[in-house]
């Protein structure tokens, strides 16, 4: 397994209307990807940031602000497929089996402390 770099970084959000409000007008951000439930309450939000993104989840079990699974970081590795073998071979419980989005295949795993990382591949 080899990581090559942060994929992003992600913040639980209570409200997803309201952060993205307080991202683009207080912080001159551009959200540059979206998927968003139809009332808009829900979903996640990207802000491409040089070479990294900062993301915004809300209204997932596995990332909730404030209770000790509010961020995560998403390690981008060189072949998706290897590493979640070598972590499965490893025994490493996943939180998020390995998922595919229209923009990368990602799993959400725990290191020893219960921190969540993102195993993460952009597709190309």
């Amino acid at each position: 397994m080899k990581v090559l770099d942060f994929a992003f970084v992600c913040y639980a959000v209570s409200d997803l209307k309201k952060s993205r409000a307080f991202y683009e007008t207080a912080l001159k951000l551009t959200c540059t990807q979206a998927w968003v439930s139809p009332d808009g309450a829900t979903g996640f939000l990207e802000f491409d940031l040089g070479s990294n993104t900062l993301a915004l989840g809300c209204g997932s079990d596995n990332f909730v602000p404030g209770k000790g699974r509010n961020v995560t970081a998403a390690l981008e590795v060189e072949d998706f497929d290897a590493a979640i073998s070598h972590l499965k071979s490893l025994g490493v419980t996943f939180k998020l089996e390995p998922t595919e989005t229209p923009v990368c295949r990602m799993a959400l795993i725990d290191d020893p402390d219960a921190n969540p990382l993102l195993i993460h591949q952009r597709k190309r």
